[in-house]
């Protein structure tokens, strides 16, 4: 078999495995909704100013709640699955079977790809069904599309990198969460960002890849212009974390 063959084989697997842990399956999917429900009950009524825009917070919330399941699928879930994995053994077994490494990770990438677009869809369904939230139309869909594709594989390849720095699998929560959670308050993820937010919060936001993604996610949904350094800037941070999971990412457990 070739290695695409290969690849879209282990794909399968992976996704019959995936929702073969129903629990699994459905708090991946719930945890965005559960999150959009509770800050639109407590935030929904208010108004989120954005320069010279204002839009409904439950709409505002629709598009960060899109790009915080990205994240989630993308970078939290590969991180910690390949650790645990790591640690149990399981990578060790891959790396000496004729599976090559390339087709195991290339069909978690793509399987997280596949369950982060199937996550933008249902938040985005919610959100128009439960808080008529536009959906991006016409050009806009097709630069939402280009972002949320870019941004998806550039925090896989974030996720891939980070588990050279996870010793075991009791750390992998612990790191993961707090290398994203602290983005995520500071790339107005779970608080908008106003015309009021602090200079310093703002520098610090632009350096990280998350506040670009969310910034082109919300151009889908609230109408805020698209621009293309956003995608930029996402995708050098996945070329980043791509270039050190090549020199880092370890198959085999780690010792001591």
């Amino acid at each position: 078999m070739t290695a695409t063959a290969l690849t879209l084989s282990q794909v399968r697997y992976v996704n019959k495995a995936f929702w073969r842990n129903p629990s699994r399956a459905f708090f991946t999917f719930a945890f965005p909704l559960m999150f959009l429900v509770i800050f639109t009950s407590l935030l929904g009524n208010g108004t989120v100013h954005i320069g010279s825009l204002s839009v409904k917070a439950s709409t505002y919330y629709v598009a960060a709640m899109a790009s915080f399941g990205v994240i989630t699928a993308c970078y939290s879930n590969i991180a910690m699955t390949l650790a645990f994995q790591r640690d149990t053994g399981v990578l060790k077994r891959i790396d000496g079977s004729p599976l090559p490494g390339g087709s195991f990770l290339g069909s978690r990438v793509i399987h997280a790809l596949f369950v982060a677009v199937l996550l933008v869809a249902i938040t985005a369904g919610f959100g128009r069904a439960f808080y008529g939230a536009e959906l991006p139309n016409g050009v806009l869909l097709l630069r939402f599309l280009v972002m949320l594709v870019v941004g998806a594989m550039a925090f896989c390849a974030l996720g891939l990198a980070v588990t050279a720095v996870i010793p075991n699998a009791d750390a992998a929560p612990a790191i993961v969460n707090a290398s994203i959670l602290p983005l995520l308050f500071l790339s107005g993820i779970f608080i908008p960002f106003g015309n009021g937010t602090p200079a310093w919060i703002m520098w610090i936001a632009r350096i990280f890849p998350v506040r670009h993604f969310a910034a082109g996610m919300q151009a889908g949904f609230i109408g805020t212009p698209f621009d293309w350094t956003d995608v930029v800037v996402v995708a050098a941070w996945g070329v980043v974390g791509l270039v050190l999971a090549i020199q880092f990412f370890s198959w085999e457990p780690r010792s001591g």
